[in-house]
């Protein structure tokens, strides 16, 4: 925690937060995240659809390369994190989804 911390020390996350609301305002509501361990950051988080991470991911110009792709749950849950630089501050997206089992070989399609 940063002692000595006021709300003012959070102005950057805050602020990305009112432009997107401004401008991004028609997008899926995310999990919205500020945390006084990481001032500069703000983070946006979709839980169970992965839909709407691509609908931010593709309204901030962040490219599909540079989406990392990891499993959690011991495979059960897809997780997806991308970050860029908005108006000052590191704006994250993870996304969360399920991971759906794949067919027992030979049932049918």
């Amino acid at each position: 925690m940063n002692e000595g911390l006021t709300l003012d020390g959070l102005a950057a996350p805050l602020r990305v937060l009112r432009l997107l609301t401004v401008d991004f305002g028609h997008l899926p509501a995310p999990q919205i995240d500020v945390s006084t361990v990481y001032p500069d950051q703000l983070g946006l988080r979709f839980h169970d659809d992965l839909s709407a991470f691509e609908a931010w991911r593709d309204a901030l110009g962040i490219v599909p390369d540079s989406v990392v792709y990891r499993e959690q749950g011991a495979g059960r849950t897809r997780v997806l994190k991308a970050s860029t630089e908005y108006a000052g501050a590191v704006l994250e997206l993870t996304g969360y989804g399920d991971v759906h089992a794949p067919a027992p070989v030979g049932a049918p399609a």
